[in-house]
């Protein structure tokens, strides 16, 4: 019986731990290109009350970007990530349909994202192949406990000429309501 009752409790504790690390993952089931016009840029960054960008700001690309497809996750708590993405090449200009000079890109997770505290924190760069294809699996340092409005962006991290500025972005975020479940799946 004390066998039960203890075997029991360590599963309740470890179902408990799970949840916690679980509840702390964000998905972004996307990735999509930033579709931004020759020479106009589409900046994320903290707004003040009248819309003004604030602090650090996070400039677009150069060029207009499409993605085939990808996918992002975080562990906030942890700082476990990973992203993949497929296809990400530049739409127009004498480029178009390859990464152009790009030859690297950098995961980014943006908290507090609007805001005029919002934080940048980003993964190791990898390589882009000219075709837009890159994967990432590893840890982002640095992450606060408290991570509102996360954002994930793709960032140029090679050429030096551009580097930092984001080229494409995660949609449809995701996180979990229990330790198996996400918000929105079946």
């Amino acid at each position: 019986m004390k066998i039960v009752v203890a075997g029991m409790l360590g599963l309740c504790l470890a179902g408990s731990a799970m949840a916690q690390t679980s509840s702390n993952i964000v998905r972004w089931r996307g990735i999509e290109g930033v579709i931004t016009a020759l020479g106009v840029d589409n900046p994320v960054c903290g707004t003040d009350a009248q819309g003004n960008c604030v602090g650090d700001t996070v400039h677009s690309g150069t060029f207009a970007w499409t993605a085939r497809a990808g996918n992002a996750m975080v562990n906030l708590a942890t700082g476990a990530a990973s992203f993949q993405v497929q296809g990400l090449v530049i739409n127009g200009s004498l480029f178009s349909g390859t990464a152009g000079p790009i030859t690297q890109v950098e995961g980014t997770l943006v908290c507090d994202a609007g805001q005029p505290g919002q934080d940048e924190f980003d993964t190791a760069p990898v390589a882009l192949s000219q075709r837009g294809d890159a994967a990432f699996t590893g840890r982002i340092q640095g992450i606060p406990r408290s991570c509102s409005n996360p954002l994930f962006l793709i960032r140029i991290a090679q050429p030096s000429v551009a580097l930092g500025r984001w080229i494409a972005t995660g949609t449809e975020r995701v996180r979990p309501t229990s330790a198996s479940r996400f918000a929105d799946e079946d």
